[in-house]
């Protein structure tokens, strides 16, 4: 009895100290908040310049807003990008990042065609 007693006091306080943010559905109330890592094919180092991470972040802005997922903080290294984003149980997560990083490869592609040549022109992203 005690034991249940500290179990439900370790997670008001942990709930009172993470203060989240509950969304409500019509029978539901959720937090869905999603840390998602993109890794450039062969680790290669090309956001290396302020243009090419500024573009990247608002193309995965625009993409975000169409699949109605709202970006709470996004990042990059020189091979890599990581995002945290906020979303709904409505929204498919395969779907969303599939589109993210076909939509961002091909307009990076277009827009900085050196990031083509330093990719061998294939694939900017890896599978992962």
């Amino acid at each position: 009895m005690a034991g249940s007693k500290l179990i439900i006091s370790s997670f008001l306080a942990f709930m009172i100290l993470m203060r989240y943010e509950l969304d409500k559905g019509s029978h539901s109330v959720y937090t869905l908040t999603c840390h998602h890592v993109c890794c450039v094919k062969y680790r290669g180092k090309i956001f290396d310049s302020d243009d090419i991470i500024g573009r990247l972040k608002e193309i995965n802005i625009d993409v975000s807003k169409k699949f109605n997922v709202k970006v709470l903080d996004q990042e990059t290294d020189f091979d890599h990008l990581q995002m945290l984003v906020k979303t709904t149980p409505k929204i498919r997560l395969s779907s969303y990042i599939h589109s993210l990083k076909g939509i961002s490869a091909r307009r990076l592609f277009q827009e900085f065609p050196r990031i083509k040549k330093e990719s061998w022109g294939v694939h900017l992203w890896s599978r992962s």
